[in-house]
């Protein structure tokens, strides 16, 4: 990608997000703000909260920690570039592996491009700008009419789903991670970002139905691919209007409640983002920004209450991953959050099971009753009874109900049809 960035990243960007609040709450918000937008967005954050330290996500501790890293994860992630794992099993063959790297390979242009100075773009660091900021700024409407038009803008450029949420620096890494040699590094912001930007980017229903499958993980690749190129595009939109922007895919913060805060969805069982548009069959970028905006708020959609009875994902996950009670605080694992009341995945032995596959599985969202084509009447009849005083019989139609699981030969054998594969 050609770039013309003002100046290298580590000395443009001013602000270390460690340093602009304390490390338990690392707020910019009054208390009673903070209180009146976590009950809105169901968020339950004790005393104990601590911000997350990047470099105990599972992904970074399987190069570093040797309670994760083993020959499997190391196979893992070398399918992906060097060394791809094809077999006889359906899901697996070279062609399958063909598709999901190939699909992969935008969004890696992207994060391998800095890797030289410790940047692991839009996954272990912001995106870097692609243009200079304007020297002049465009006349603005007001926060409401800026507001609009950058969703217009954003869906424009491909976005399914796009919301606005305030910054809050409890979801930003207490230390991003350096790629060179896996060390924690300063996880900074420019001056002056007041918003961020979240977007919603639908994944391939027909390949998720072959969960798990290296062919699904071509869905997975082809919204980080298509999600990159959108956040900069945003991004480079507002830089041309005079006003910073950065963009951001799984770096510098935590997609899941920024997502919520934006008003996309409420956290459901299976650790993800339920949408009432797509259920958990998405992916989420952001973009960072000083453009006056006016946020939006957090939803209460009824999608978090029917997860507190319904058990499909758990019941599904083949390393017994997922939690069948209710919401609990932390956790022993160093790769669940501290302080937060929610579901907390196992996250070694998800992770121990994607390395044994040399791909991701998201059975979880598969199977979620959630997961449906809300273009069919009888998918939104059933939807306004799981969301509304009707729940039990939703569960009890949803029990009669199987989330579609196909297989990769079939989708290979329709993927001349023109909706790209057998959907």
């Amino acid at each position: 990608m050609k770039t013309d960035r003002e100046a290298p990243q580590a000395s443009r960007r001013k602000t270390a997000i460690a340093e602009t609040g304390s490390e338990k709450t690392g707020s910019n918000r009054p208390d009673g703000r903070i209180s009146e937008m976590d009950r809105a967005a169901g968020f339950e954050i004790g005393p104990d909260f601590t911000r997350f330290d990047q470099i105990n996500d599972i992904f970074s501790r399987a190069f570093w920690d040797d309670r994760v890293k083993s020959a499997d994860t190391d196979a893992f992630f070398d399918s992906y570039r060097r060394a791809p794992a094809p077999r006889r099993a359906d899901g697996f063959t070279q062609r399958d592996f063909a598709f999901r790297n190939a699909a992969w390979v935008i969004s890696d242009m992207v994060s391998e491009r800095g890797g030289d100075r410790g940047l692991r773009e839009g996954f272990q660091a912001l995106i870097e700008p692609a243009v200079p900021i304007a020297l002049d700024a465009a006349p603005l409407g007001t926060a409401a009419e800026e507001s609009r038009s950058i969703k217009a803008v954003a869906k424009r450029f491909g976005a399914d789903l796009v919301g606005i949420a305030e910054i809050d620096l409890r979801w930003h890494y207490a230390t991003r991670v350096d790629v060179r040699d896996f060390s924690k590094a300063p996880n900074e912001l420019p001056d002056g970002m007041t918003h961020v930007i979240v977007m919603a980017h639908e994944m391939a229903p027909e390949l998720v139905a072959t969960y798990p499958s290296a062919l699904a993980g071509a869905a997975t690749g082809m919204e980080y691919s298509h999600e990159a190129a959108i956040a900069i595009q945003l991004a480079s939109y507002i830089r041309h209007l005079g006003y910073d922007a950065v963009a951001s895919m799984n770096d510098t913060a935590l997609a899941v409640p920024y997502a919520i805060q934006a008003g996309l969805g409420e956290y459901g069982r299976n650790q993800m983002v339920l949408t009432p548009e797509y259920g958990p069959r998405v992916r989420f970028s952001k973009v960072f920004t000083s453009l006056p905006l006016a946020a939006d708020a957090p939803r209460r959609l009824g999608l978090h209450d029917y997860c507190q009875s319904c058990t499909r994902c758990a019941d599904s996950c083949p390393p017994r991953a997922l939690p069948f009670g209710g919401p609990e605080e932390g956790g022993d694992s160093p790769s669940t959050i501290r302080g937060v009341r929610k579901w907390s995945a196992n996250c070694e032995k998800c992770f121990g099971f994607w390395a044994k596959l040399r791909s991701d599985c998201a059975i979880c969202m598969r199977v979620c009753p959630f997961n449906r084509s809300y273009d069919r009447f009888a998918d939104r009849l059933w939807r306004r009874l799981a969301t509304g005083r009707w729940r039990a019989l939703a569960r009890w139609w949803a029990e009669r109900w199987a989330a579609e699981r196909r297989t990769a030969s079939d989708w290979w054998k329709g993927a001349g049809d023109s909706n790209g594969g057998g959907g």
